[in-house]
């Protein structure tokens, strides 16, 4: 019991940590404008040969150009980091933390394949989450599964 409790702070701190650091990534740069790309490719600046790497440079902007989703990513990625470093709220944090890190795998799954260390390792970021939640599901069954009970009829 000791053990799984020291292998959730691991992985609380794991995620929490890599959370936090792509979170501040996401500010790192400033925001493009939404005819940049446009721009880059008339120019003739911009016309990769590598279809995988369009798709992806092409994903991305598409985040930064709307001026508020890249950002939006980044302060729940933040967020997120946070609650699971503060190990109180990790629950909520592994819960909200989610949907960010099966994307991230699929992010990687089907636009960088070829990429198999770094696969590898959001393949770990996901099981780490899934794990988390996993193992807090006798806190959480309560709010899949309810029982009912008959009302008491009069004899």
């Amino acid at each position: 019991m000791r053990t799984i409790l020291i292998l959730n702070i691991i992985l609380r701190l794991f995620i929490g940590g890599m959370m936090i650091y792509g979170g501040l990534k996401k500010f790192s740069a400033p925001m493009p404008e939404p005819t940049a790309m446009v721009e880059k490719i008339k120019a003739g600046e911009d016309l990769s040969q590598d279809l995988t790497k369009l798709k992806i440079r092409n994903y991305v902007f598409g985040m930064k150009q709307t001026n508020y989703f890249w950002q939006f990513l980044g302060f729940v990625e933040l967020l997120v980091g946070l609650l699971l470093l503060s190990q109180i709220f990790g629950f909520l944090g592994a819960v909200l933390a989610m949907p960010l890190t099966v994307n991230i795998f699929l992010f990687h799954l089907f636009l960088e394949p070829h990429e198999i260390g770094e696969l590898i390792e959001v393949a770990a970021l996901l099981i780490a989450n899934i794990w988390l939640i996993a193992v807090a599901y006798p806190q959480w069954r309560g709010l899949l599964f309810t029982k009912v009970w008959p009302a008491k009829t009069a004899a």
